[in-house]
């Protein structure tokens, strides 16, 4: 598993738990899941799908 970026780590919002990550999720315009950081503990968001941003589909 790769490492997350210290640069990277320190430009995302952090998450406190995966049910505040997955709450903001949930509102954004592309799919992102929540993935736990490897630099700080905390929760963050990524919309990495093997290089391809994919839109949320209508509700």
């Amino acid at each position: 598993m790769m490492r997350t970026r210290l640069r990277i780590c320190q430009a995302k919002v952090r998450y406190a738990d995966q049910a505040s990550a997955l709450n903001v999720a949930e509102k954004r315009e592309y799919l992102v899941r929540p993935y736990r950081c490897d630099r700080c503990g905390a929760w963050h968001l990524t919309s990495r799908r093997k290089g391809k941003r994919i839109p949320r589909p209508d509700r």
